[in-house]
């Protein structure tokens, strides 16, 4: 009987069968496609973060201790690979006599490097010009000294003297901030920046050079094996930090740790919980969408379904058998469902990725795939073999032959208890609650192991679509049961005189027809939400990467050199339209030291973009105008206007360098107005201010960096252009460099993999939802159009009722689904603000994806309606006979 009834399901309900199988596919393929990519997101991250060090442990030899014993216990450590000793020592200043002129700097620091460093930390040092052996000069002490390989210069070292060196090489040092960090110091008590002096000598040359001199120190550099760490980031950081901690209490006081590894994960482990977040906010629901589009797909044959059972109960079939029956469809379903999703995530991955596994082990994603299947068979079970059990349960056998909406006169409970009123309150409060000023979505203190998410932020959009999408029931409801008279109206074009009649079909068939209005919205909402943000985010990368660099290409020169702005002219090569000049100083307020930047507002706008979001008290125009208007006006940062209480314009003095007397002197401004970004800025306080007011107040006009702007083309051909053209005494960087730079490892991974897979099922979701539940719907009212023919209905009337059921299914789908989407766009973005940096003034809008969308949709609802206009053409005796 089992298998009698398992042919005949396979050859009179395939279309029931198959839809089903759909939506379940749907969603396996999702889950296994997400989760795989999170755990492959998650190694990558370990691995880049592990990557992006130059030298592992930097341990700092303590007073008194024997460097050598140090050296030992560090090379003995777990997992360390080798260890080599460098020399530390603080210079009170360089000179060199270049040209028949004398150059001096100011302190600096002198390297001792051992053979065989080089080979070992590769990343640590960058040749640029000479020998990569001998005595190096690090490039900004090169143009300080104008020497260059072949020269001689003098290293003042405390208690030594001045000693003579010749200059074999220039290099560039990539990771000077860790290089020359205060080990064991808090963040906050690290160096402002790194020596901008910098000699490296070998080990035997600089135990000679220094003999007798002070402030000589000594770290133990070690590479660790990192191929045996954790893949995820949390649990490859508590690793590092315990076998940091461990050397630590073993060295017994005479050594540090500087855990560079460690810091490098401390970041990743973070990014790596907001790609977790993100799977959560961005992937559960489209999971979820499918096992809902499966529940209608199920729920769409109800009726017919119910009808059967009847008849087997009739035929004396015990409750037993039935419910066997019931779930062998299920597991039909669950399982030939759960395979095709498998196949279609395997075919995703190779597309997308090029490896079935995304990239992730074969343990991770062979547990993903096992996850999805079972999550799949859970639906089938939900959406096929409870409703059955529960229509044995609840629902007699005559009334099985009573229409449904007969059988249900009463409102669903919710709408009796105004539940999506409540969903709506409860999302706005915790929205409220979790998007404030101090709210951190993502805590993980800097040094401590554990991290935390706050989860029940989670609840402000999960409760903003299940309210959103009950409201859009109960207004379809309405409009349904109350707007008969203008619902006729509407379709009449389409139905003729059978409009009214048209009307009361969709009134009493208004549940059905209001389930799939909301599954379609929601399918559409799922999309745009998704799309909005993932254009958000990269809007905002490309934000984050032109403040960092400034321009397309920008040309930053040495400190203290005094390059005049005239100098700019010989930048503009091909391909170049606008250069401009911008001023870097340092400005005293009270005791704190800030950055301050000289602009020409009439003109900066020209090289760089300066958007409103960047700025407080007014759009960018509007200040820019206030520094041109008023030389002496000064924009500031927020912190600057908390910490002294500033009101708009008010006297801010600042103490900056005279360029004619060396000293400091007081300059007055007014504060004009609030700076929180601004190119080339750091992220905390800065001044900006008007280039010629600062000129004329200090007597130098000297420019710290041109901006170049190239149209955002041939950025990287222009840069090594100048490169070549400048050598050494210029920093020269572009735009595509810079954005592989400034992201983090949450970037790293491209973000847009998740999106990307995430985009494609909601078109298909969106599709699904239109055009399945509207077929299958139809398919379950063929008795309707047959009866409707009988009693003297023609062709052009049924399609009419089709296409008005189609049309107005489709724009109330696509009208809620944007409205939901649109609310839906807003709190996430707000909600998720620690993944943008810096947070986006306003949302950035896909709008050929979306339209790509609502035109899928549109396409299934119409193919749809138009099968079922072919299947209303067969001669109405036979569709009687059969059903």
């Amino acid at each position: 009987m089992i298998a009698a009834w398992a042919r005949g399901l396979a050859r009179h309900r395939t279309g029931r069968l198959l839809a089903a199988l759909t939506g379940i596919a749907l969603a396996v393929a999702l889950v296994a496609a997400l989760g795989s990519f999170l755990t492959a997101s998650k190694a990558t991250m370990t691995q880049r973060a592990v990557r992006s060090v130059a030298v592992d442990w930097q341990v700092q030899v303590q007073p008194g201790a024997d460097p050598n014993s140090v050296l030992a216990l560090v090379a003995g450590t777990p997992a360390t690979r080798a260890a080599l000793p460098v020399g530390f020592a603080r210079t009170s200043g360089f000179t060199a006599q270049v040209r028949g002129s004398t150059q001096t700097t100011g302190p600096g620091v002198a390297l001792g490097l051992p053979d065989g460093y080089r080979t070992l930390f590769p990343d640590a040092v960058r040749d640029l010009s000479g020998s990569s052996t001998g005595v190096l000069l690090a490039q900004q002490t090169a143009s300080n000294l104008h020497a260059a390989p072949g020269d001689t210069i003098g290293i003042q070292l405390p208690g030594a003297g001045l000693r003579q060196v010749k200059v074999d090489g220039v290099v560039d040092l990539p990771q000077a901030d860790s290089l020359f960090q205060t080990v064991g110091a808090p963040s906050q008590s690290q160096p402002t920046a790194p020596p901008d002096n910098v000699v490296l000598l070998p080990a035997t040359r600089f135990a000679s050079l220094t003999r007798g001199a002070s402030g000589v120190t000594t770290q133990i550099h070690a590479a660790r094996d990192t191929t045996r760490l954790p893949s995820d980031p949390a649990a490859a950081y508590s690793a590092v930090t315990g076998a940091a901690h461990n050397l630590e209490a073993r060295s017994a006081g005479t050594a540090l740790v500087g855990n560079n590894v460690g810091a490098a994960l401390d970041s990743a482990r973070q990014d790596a919980l907001y790609a977790q977040i993100l799977f959560l906010f961005l992937g559960v629901p489209g999971a979820v969408l499918a096992a809902a589009l499966t529940a209608a797909v199920a729920s769409a044959g109800g009726e017919r379904r119910r009808q059967e059972q009847g008849l087997l109960r009739l035929r004396g079939l015990r409750p037993r058998q039935i419910t066997a029956l019931a779930g062998l469809e299920a597991a039909l379903i669950g399982l030939a469902g759960g395979l095709a999703g498998l196949g279609v995530a395997a075919l995703t991955g190779r597309l997308a990725f090029g490896t079935a596994s995304f990239g992730a082990s074969a343990g991770t994603w062979s547990v993903w795939y096992a996850v999805a299947f079972v999550l799949g068979a859970l639906v089938a079970a939900g959406a096929v073999l409870v409703p059955a059990l529960r229509d044995l349960r609840t629902v007699t056998v005559a009334d099985t032959r009573k229409q449904e909406d007969v059988r249900r006169s009463r409102s669903p409970w919710w709408l009796r208890y105004g539940l999506d009123f409540a969903l709506l309150i409860g999302s706005w409060l915790v929205f409220r609650a979790s998007s404030g000023n101090q709210y951190a979505l993502v805590l993980a203190p800097e040094g401590v192991p554990s991290i935390s998410v706050s989860y029940w932020a989670f609840l402000g959009p999960a409760l903003l679509w299940l309210g959103a999408a009950l409201l859009l029931w109960r207004l379809t409801l309405l409009a349904l049961t109350h707007g008969r008279t203008a619902l006729a109206r509407l379709v009449r074009p389409l139905t003729a005189t059978l409009a009214g009649t048209t009307a009361a079909v969709l009134a009493r068939r208004r549940r059905p027809f209001a389930r799939s209005v909301v599954l379609l919205a929601l399918a559409v909402s799922f999309a745009i939400s998704t799309a909005v943000f993932n254009a958000t985010y990269h809007q905002q990368a490309e934000v984050d990467a032109r403040l960092t660099n400034g321009a397309d290409v920008t040309v930053a020169e040495p400190p203290g050199a005094r390059v005049p702005p005239a100098a700019g002219a010989a930048l503009k090569t091909s391909g170049v339209r606008h250069v401009e000049p911008l001023q870097h100083r340092f400005a005293y307020v009270g005791s704190d030291l800030q950055d301050l930047y000289g602009v020409r507002p009439d003109t900066i706008a020209k090289a760089t973009s300066l958007q409103d979001a960047y700025f407080a008290g007014g759009t960018a125009d509007q200040l820019m105008r206030r520094l041109a208007q008023r030389p002496d006006n000064l924009l500031v940062s927020v912190e600057t206007v908390h910490d002294f209480q500033l009101s708009p314009g008010d006297t801010l003095n600042l103490r900056v360098q005279d360029a004619r007397t060396k000293s400091l002197r007081t300059v007055p401004f007014h504060y004009a107005g609030i700076a929180k970004e601004f190119p080339t800025a750091p992220k905390d306080s800065f001044f900006v201010a008007n280039a010629s007011y600062i000129a004329k107040v200090t007597g130098d006009d000297s420019v710290g960096a041109f901006l170049l702007d190239t149209g955002g083309t041939d950025q990287q051909r222009i840069a090594a252009q100048l490169r070549r053209q400048l050598g050494t005494g210029a920093t020269v960087t572009d735009l595509t460099q810079t954005r592989g730079t400034v992201g983090t490892s949450l970037t790293s991974v491209d973000l847009a993999g998740l999106t990307r897979i995430e985009l494609a099922f909601a078109v298909l979701l969106a599709a699904g939802a239109g055009g399945l539940v509207l077929a299958l719907g139809l398919a379950e009212r063929r008795r309707t159009f047959a009866i409707a023919t009988v009693l003297g209905a023609r062709p052009r009337h049924l399609r009419g009722m089709v296409l008005s059921e189609a049309l107005l299914l489709a724009a109330g789908g696509l009208a809620g689904g944007a409205l939901i989407g649109w609310a839906l766009s807003e709190m996430l973005v707000k909600v998720l603000t620690g993944v943008f940096d810096p947070p986006p003034a306003a949302l950035s809008v896909p709008g050929a994806y979306l339209v790509l969308t609502g035109a899928a949709a549109v396409a299934a609802v119409l193919a749809a309606a138009l099968n079922g206009i072919r299947g209303s053409h067969r001669p109405a005796v036979e569709e009687l006979r059969d059903l």
